[in-house]
């Protein structure tokens, strides 16, 4: 039984409500990122002095995985405790933890002043931020989707989205800059913590921003039907939200899982590991690979926006399709560019990389949001995204590194992204297209009760009530 929908948010409190996602986003994808290019051009050297420099940076990029590892627990812990208490009460918390935890990095003493001891805190702190990131996804796009109306839900919901650009522009900029202006003597003695205390100013202002937004109406308003139906019901056993998502939308999240390998993969391929193979094998420096990524960031940053809302036009899976086909023609001229070792022609690869990237992150936000019933669509939504990230994003920049060191030429880490392209392709032809699906209407076993009509086929009427009967028990409630 549907709800009467609510009263749709003002222009002004709409801009409010993404402006606090977005900078929750940007600062959490900030700290994240910002190990990521640490890792590629210090930490090697900082925490792991023993091996040989390809060694080191593998080992270097291993402890960057392992923030991927915990993406997942964070999508389960948050996911289940955003669908009951909501979705703001837990960005908060993801932003303390992410901000905290990139902030002790930056205090922390390096291998030559504590030993081994130096790279297992490393990799402690690691495990916090991607904990931390594994919950923020799933609760900033969904504060933006369930704000808005289906209209434009692609447009407003990829500027969360944008976080992950400006993160990476941001993280880059302060690289870059401190690179340019230290020596590498300077840089690697103390230069390298600076933007990791800088994370501490950014969270508080981040905090004030996100504090002044208010709760989704539509988790409101179906937390109060799940409190009235389990008052009719008095004694109604409530399963966990993990629980709830396996039994009615273990579909969804397998096509969420899929739809992120290809745009996962080659977003770390085209903006981690390009600081090593830009280095290493095309003798490019440090600062110039680092311009490369900063420039491409800005042209990503602004395309997202363009490609939400064409996917509000066409569609989401039309959009991500022209993503995930584009990004494994591009692999191969990808690499021949940047093989020439000129900055024209490494700054084209990242971009056109990225641009492409674009399509697939842009509308990734609405259509995994439009996938799941509202009282389990934070853990739905975080757990297909972030379980996908383990073994996709995780151990991207590991894998290339790897295949270079193993083969010395860029074609098989090409073949390994147009694999994961090929991977989502599969995906997006399993998936239902979703844009003009009501967020409070969405069914958990699959159906909608709105205006977009069913997923599956229809069933009478009765089996209609007992589905939503079901609904009620398995939602979970406070």
């Amino acid at each position: 039984m549907a709800s009467a929908p609510s009263a749709p948010p003002t222009p002004s409190s709409l801009k409010r409500i993404v402006a606090a996602s977005l900078i929750g986003t940007t600062i959490e994808w900030y700290d994240f990122f910002l190990y990521g290019s640490a890792a590629a051009l210090v930490f090697n050297k900082l925490f792991f002095p023993e091996s040989d420099p390809l060694v080191g940076t593998l080992l270097s990029f291993l402890t960057y995985a392992v923030g991927f590892a915990a993406r997942p627990i964070g999508a389960l812990v948050f996911g289940h405790f955003g669908d009951r208490l909501g979705r703001k009460r837990l960005l908060v918390l993801s932003l303390l933890m992410m901000g905290g935890a990139t902030f002790a990095i930056g205090l922390l003493p390096t291998h030559a002043t504590i030993g081994s001891a130096a790279p297992l805190l490393l990799t402690a702190l690691r495990l916090v931020q991607g904990f931390a990131l594994g919950g923020e996804w799933g609760g900033a796009v969904l504060l933006v989707s369930e704000h808005g109306d289906a209209e434009r839900r692609g447009f407003w919901a990829s500027w969360p989205q944008t976080g992950a650009p400006a993160g990476q522009l941001l993280a880059t900029g302060v690289l870059a800059f401190l690179t340019a202006v230290l020596s590498d003597a300077a840089f690697g003695s103390w230069g390298w913590r600076i933007p990791f205390l800088l994370s501490g100013v950014l969270v508080i202002v981040g905090l004030w921003i996100r504090l002044s937004v208010d709760e989704s109406p539509v988790f409101r308003q179906a937390l109060e039907r799940a409190e009235a139906r389990k008052a009719e019901a008095a004694a109604v056993t409530e399963r966990m939200p993990l629980v709830a998502v396996v039994r009615h939308h273990w579909r969804d999240v397998l096509v969420a899982m899929g739809a992120r390998m290809a745009e996962n993969i080659s977003y770390y391929v085209i903006t981690a590991f390009i600081l090593v193979y830009a280095t290493v094998s095309a003798g490019v420096s440090k600062q110039t690979a680092l311009n490369a990524v900063l420039i491409a960031s800005a042209v990503h940053f602004a395309v997202i926006p363009a490609w939400g809302a064409l996917s509000d036009r066409i569609g989401r899976r039309p959009v991500y399709l022209i993503g995930a086909a584009g990004v494994a023609l591009w692999m191969f001229p990808f690499f021949a560019l940047i093989d020439t070792g000129g900055f024209g022609a490494l700054l084209l690869a990242v971009t056109v990389g990225l641009v492409l990237h674009g399509a697939m992150y842009a509308p990734q936000a609405a259509f995994f949001s439009e996938m799941f019933a509202t009282r389990m669509r934070y853990s739905g939504a975080s757990i297909g995204a972030q379980f996908a990230s383990v073994a996709a994003g995780a151990p991207a920049p590991l894998i290339a590194t790897a295949l270079l060191d193993a083969y010395g030429t860029s074609v098989p880490i090409a073949l390994y992204v147009i694999a994961a392209s090929l991977l989502t392709v599969v995906a997006l032809a399993a998936a239902k297209e979703t844009r003009h699906r009501d967020l409070a209407d969405i069914a958990p076993s699959g159906g909608t009760t709105g205006p977009a009509g069913p997923r599956k086929d229809r069933s009478d009427q009765k089996d209609r009530r007992d589905q939503e009967n079901r609904t009620t028990e398995d939602a979970p409630t406070i």
